[in-house]
């Protein structure tokens, strides 16, 4: 019998899990220099708070049955995770507070049934407490950064407003708004052409589906559709934070307001990043601002504004492999220590702690015994090794240097 990892499941070896903290230190640090702290959630959380802000498919949790009958499920995403510690155990916060985290998820896909992958990795922030142009923009640029960290060429942000088209489809029958949201999210021209609308809001449908392009297109074309005073209000705010990021001149931008997938679970702006490179573009990550969603969570009801997004790791180790950024070896050890006999091997143990307590890393190996020299020799060219200590019985050193 062959052990497989369950179904869905991979093991990462030491150089996959190498690239993927090269990747994860270097978001990281973004986050750190923005002034965001690392929150660890559980991962096994309720379902009723999973499905509490209506953004999770049942079908997608992947669901476990505790002893008391209780329904527990693994987390398939982190946003719900934060919401419930933050609006449940932290009362006392002062605001705006600004998290990350770096943790795996797991979730069903239908794509492909059998096998497919269902633990994932990601990386992201919650900006809470706080909403506006400023902590919109905040974000936007946070993750403009995030990518400029990683080296990454050739993506573009496709940048959308959910209370906006949230607002527009009020004007459709309330029987048929389901549909043609749909229609609107999949770019399906021929149901809006077949659903029984009037041709007023047959053409308004038809708008909605081209309102994405360049900016200064889209909001006339949205301006275009006889707006109240707050569907207005919400375009200008949206106007202003397109001015300033393209003020910024970080990246692209594209104007979606067809953007619509996910608009039951956000508020305001709602966001993809998107990678251009390759044959295909491929969706590096996604965010959103969420204002109703902590409310949810607090046993007050208490409003917290929110904003966030997250990073696909898996996404960007795919769009970062061709360009050799990501390390091609795990890390070489710098030292190998040998005791030359038995009665040197408690000196070379305590060499080896000396030369691992150096003020910077310094990756140490004791031989273990069992090889001849030159075994061992061919054992430290073979890792990368550069330095050979062989400790005598008096603690005394011989350093060789290995050339190759």
């Amino acid at each position: 019998m062959v052990y497989q990892p369950a179904a869905g499941a991979r093991d990462l070896l030491p150089l996959d899990v190498a690239q993927k903290r090269w990747i994860e230190d270097r978001l990281e640090q973004v986050f750190h220099r923005w002034g965001y702290h690392r929150i660890i959630t559980s991962t096994l959380e309720r379902m009723d708070t999973l499905m509490a802000g209506e953004a999770i498919q049942r079908q997608m949790v992947i669901q476990l049955q505790n002893g008391a009958d209780e329904e527990l499920g693994l987390r398939p995403e982190l946003t719900a995770s934060i919401a419930r510690a933050v609006a449940t155990r932290m009362a006392d916060a002062s605001y705006p507070q600004r998290l990350y985290y770096n943790a795996n998820v797991f979730r069903r896909t239908w794509e492909n049934r059998h096998n497919s992958q269902q633990e994932f990795y990601q990386a992201g922030v919650e900006l809470l407490g706080v909403g506006g142009l400023l902590a919109n923009a905040e974000v936007l640029l946070l993750v403009g950064n995030c990518l400029s960290a990683l080296g990454l060429q050739g993506w573009h942000l496709i940048l959308g407003e959910a209370g906006i088209t949230r607002s527009l489809l009020d004007a459709f029958p309330t029987d048929l708004q389901a549909q043609v949201r749909s229609a609107i999210a999949h770019l399906d021209r021929i149901t809006i052409d077949t659903l029984p609308l009037s041709d007023e809001l047959r053409d308004r449908a038809r708008i909605m589906l081209d309102l994405r392009g360049k900016s200064a297109d889209v909001l006339q074309k949205v301006s275009s559709l006889n707006l109240d005073a707050e569907q207005q209000e919400a375009v200008n705010n949206l106007k202003s934070l397109v001015e300033l990021l393209e003020s910024k001149g970080e990246f692209p931008v594209i104007l979606d307001l067809s953007l619509i997938q996910t608009i039951d679970y956000y508020t305001g702006i709602v966001f993809e990043v998107v990678s251009d490179t390759g044959s295909q573009a491929r969706v590096l990550g996604r965010g959103g601002r969420y204002d109703q969603l902590l409310r949810l969570y607090h046993p007050q009801k208490q409003n917290i504004p929110g904003i966030g997004f997250v990073l696909n790791i898996e996404d960007l180790y795919q769009v970062l492999l061709p360009t050799q950024q990501l390390p091609q070896t795990t890390p070489a050890s710098n030292w190998l220590v040998v005791p030359e006999a038995a009665t040197a091997e408690a000196a070379a143990f305590a060499y080896a702690q000396k030369l691992r307590d150096s003020t910077y890393l310094v990756r140490v190996e004791m031989d273990l015994g069992g090889r001849d020299a030159q075994a061992i020799r061919q054992y430290a060219r073979d890792r990368n090794i550069a330095q050979i200590a062989w400790i005598k019985a008096d603690g005394s050193p011989t350093i060789e240097t290995l050339r190759w």
